[in-house]
């Protein structure tokens, strides 16, 4: 691959990996976070108020969506994302040094929904800006390949965040991690934003992009164009994307809370599996890109969410047992589903809009279904096994999104390229 492709991919999908870093990171200490900000005798309570928290980040997501895909579309991909990431990484680094709820009382809570909320805003274009500038990018016949590393970021993230909490859980005790060790990893994330900014100085711009401006075809109002002109294509993604959303958040980011504070007996590494596990996601990523350029994405994504369907109940009923083996294989068949249903998502979401209004349409359908269904995700499933007592509850949630997003997978139509930059 020639040296400006893999700049181009770097830069292009760096801001995932702080986002998804940090949320992770979020996720993995909710346990210790949740003492620290709501401390509350009630265990469960403690965890829904910091997943509620979690998920408040996402209620932004929109905002941040309709925010930068304007500027994307109005002013460029790559004055969008370098925008982004500034503004990602100032709130990340500003989680390191809250004061906690003994420290300032009710405020500590406050100062965490404010800055979940500011990065929520940022949050919001990064990931649409980023698959929007690798497929653009991308040669002919190597879209989903291309697009498939904005994905391979998120979970390269999240799974530096799986690696630093067990790190930090295996070599600081108790006591340590609720007194500073739960703000090492917010520090983390400054390293990959300063990164990320030099990278995104010396972007260039998407060829899509410059042949809109050389054309004078630039879209004024891009998003309300895109609403008045293809309603149902954002419906379609919208939908196609809620087992991306929900799936990634309850299978990887809620399933250590799941394994150490609701099954019982707690299962012993399950930080560790799910940081093995996601080693194999992020490897098949790339992978299902290159499958996709060859047989199409319809096929991989189908696929992927019918298996979903299938698979995720009996294998929640075998993880409630508490066998260790039964959580390995278990996660290592989460892994491969959803590596091959992410990988193959980018290039499928892209081609769904022409160039001009692209930026735009996808932010707003995709950042709906993240902040409702995405976001909230670990929030219901801690509330459904509480509500019905069933540990294998959060199973039926996600058995039922993946046949939604089959269905309307089933029914996407693939562009020609003469649609693709008009």
């Amino acid at each position: 691959m020639p040296d400006v492709n893999r700049r181009a991919i770097a830069a292009g999908a760096v801001g995932n990996a702080l986002e998804w870093y940090d949320f992770a990171v979020f996720g993995f200490f909710a346990p210790v976070i949740s003492t620290q900000f709501f401390p509350a005798d009630d265990h469960l309570a403690g965890l829904i108020n910091t997943f509620g928290v979690f998920a408040a980040g996402y209620l932004m997501r929109p905002i941040g969506g309709f925010l930068f895909g304007h500027l994307g579309d109005r002013l460029g991909r790559r004055r969008a994302l370098l925008i982004s990431i500034i503004a990602m990484a100032v709130p990340t680094s500003l989680m390191a040094v809250l004061p906690t709820h003994e420290q300032v009382g009710a405020l500590a809570a406050l100062l965490l929904v404010v800055l979940r909320l500011a990065q929520g805003v940022s949050v919001g274009g990064e990931f649409i800006g980023s698959i929007t500038y690798l497929v653009e990018m991308a040669p002919p016949g190597r879209r989903a390949y291309f697009g498939s590393w904005s994905v391979f970021s998120t979970v390269l993230g999240m799974l530096a965040g799986s690696a630093v909490a067990a790190l930090l859980h295996l070599t600081l005790t108790s006591e340590q991690m609720a007194d500073f060790g739960w703000r090492l990893p917010f520090l983390g994330g400054v390293v990959i934003g300063v990164i990320g900014v030099w990278l995104r100085l010396h972007l260039r711009e998407t060829p899509s992009f410059q042949e809109l401006q050389t054309s004078a075809r630039v879209a004024v109002r891009p998003l309300g164009d895109a609403i008045r002109q293809m309603p149902f294509r954002m419906v379609q993604m919208a939908a196609m994307v809620m087992l991306l959303g929900v799936g990634i958040y309850v299978l990887f980011i809620w399933m250590p809370t799941y394994l150490t504070h609701i099954v019982s007996p707690p299962v012993p590494g399950a930080l560790t599996i799910n940081t093995l596990a996601m080693v194999v996601l992020v490897a098949l990523m790339p992978v299902a890109g290159m499958v996709a350029d060859r047989v199409g994405y319809k096929p991989v994504l189908a696929a992927s969410m019918l298996v979903a369907a299938i698979v995720v109940y009996p294998l929640f009923l075998w993880i409630d047992t508490g066998a260790l083996i039964a959580v390995i294989i278990a996660q290592l068949v989460f892994a491969i589903f959803s590596g091959f249903l992410q990988g193959a998502t980018p290039v499928a979401m892209v081609e769904q809009f022409p160039a001009r209004l692209r930026y735009s349409a996808m932010a707003t359908g995709y950042n709906l279904t993240i902040a409702i269904f995405g976001g909230t995700a670990p929030l219901v499933a801690t509330w459904l096994v509480q509500e019905t007592g069933d540990l294998a509850a959060p199973a039926w949630y996600l058995a039922t999104v993946a046949v939604i997003s089959l269905v309307a997978t089933l029914t996407l139509k693939r562009r020609t390229d003469l649609e693709w930059d008009t």
